[in-house]
């Protein structure tokens, strides 16, 4: 690209407009780019690694344009990251979704595909992929290499199912990604105990995933047990997530990393779970509302909050209470309160 196709890209404006011919071929960080690479400056923190730089342009923002040296070219634009994202997303447009693992088209010699199935012209099945009775899958959807489609599945159009995938009881829309080895539409945890063990409740449900969601490596999402488990539209799961049964996610929402959704519970649209959240069941988060990573849900979060801690609260009394607890221990210490008995100076340092 040039850098006039990238200043049309992202709105940004050529500091030398002169130069709006020159060429980048990659995007890379500060410290690895080359003269042939674009990058992005948008932290004072890294103004080292932006002097030691080798990229031929740089995306940087107003307020930071003069630390940029002169042998890199300065394209000034408001939110230099998002602007390097969509350039990257250019540049890199076969990254977006994942291909056949193997280059495949069509459907693998290895592959077991019941003659009940239907599958439009333009799906790709992996080799060893095992696609059972009455399942439905759209043009343009991949399936990987070992993946499992049970019985009466439906898979919209433009999906990528990655590789070890195992899927049952679901509905899926379109532009799906669903990566390696997530476990979709099995049995959720339920049990009524009693004297004689534990019996187990009857789970007949689906899952329905709707348009757009993308949901990491080994995240496990149950079936549901008394009604559907949803996904809303345009949600982003992380990696090692597990979503309970019963729950349902609303549009746009996103969830990090190794949280967990206990059964019934529901996020509204644009919800964000950090990294470890753990949502107890029948919790309630309501729209727009971001829960800071380690945080725990019990009952209801209001919409449009911040909220941590464990409980969670709003953050500004999470960040209060964690600062008087420190400053009760430093108090404590200074005190003498924690000296023992026969101690000498040396052993209270």
């Amino acid at each position: 690209m040039t850098l006039g196709d990238i200043a049309a890209l992202t709105g940004a404006q050529l500091a030398d407009p002169s130069r709006a011919g020159q060429t980048v071929s990659g995007t890379s960080t500060l410290d690895q780019a080359g003269p042939r690479d674009l990058a992005f400056f948008d932290k004072r923190k890294y103004g080292d690694e932006l002097h030691r730089s080798h990229a031929g342009a740089c995306l940087v923002s107003a307020g930071l344009q003069a630390d940029v040296p002169e042998h890199i070219t300065v394209l000034r634009v408001a939110n230099p990251y998002a602007a390097f994202v969509e350039v990257a997303r250019v540049l890199y447009a076969d990254t977006l979704r994942p291909a056949s693992s193997f280059g495949n088209e069509g459907i693998a010699d290895s592959a077991v595909v019941h003659p009940d199935a239907l599958l439009e012209d333009g799906v790709i099945v992996d080799p060893l992929a095992v696609i059972g009775p009455d399942v439905e899958i759209g043009t343009g959807t991949v399936i990987g290499a070992g993946t499992v489609i049970g019985a009466g599945v439906k898979i919209g159009r433009n999906c990528s199912i990655g590789p070890g995938v195992t899927i049952l009881h679901c509905y899926i829309g379109n532009d799906v990604i669903i990566h390696p080895g997530c476990r979709i539409g099995q049995d959720g945890y339920g049990f009524v105990s009693g004297p004689a063990g534990h019996k187990k409740v009857p789970q007949r449900g689906r899952v329905l995933i709707q348009n757009d969601v993308e949901i990491g490596a080994g995240t496990t999402v149950d079936r549901g047990a008394l009604r559907d488990t949803v996904i809303g539209e345009g949600t982003k799961i992380d990696n090692l997530v597990q979503i309970g049964h019963n729950v349902t996610i609303g549009r746009r929402c996103i969830i990090v990393s190794q949280s967990g959704v206990a059964g019934s519970s529901t996020l509204g649209d644009g919800a964000v779970l950090g990294a470890r959240v753990g949502v107890s069941d029948h919790a309630t988060i309501g729209a727009g509302s971001m829960l800071a990573a380690r945080s725990s849900v019990v009952g209801e979060v209001p919409a449009n909050v911040k909220w941590g801690g464990s409980p969670a609260k709003p953050i500004k009394q999470f960040f209060r209470e964690l600062f008087e607890v420190e400053k009760l221990g430093r108090e404590g210490l200074n005190g003498g309160k924690s000296k023992s008995p026969g101690a000498n100076e040396e052993g209270q340092k």
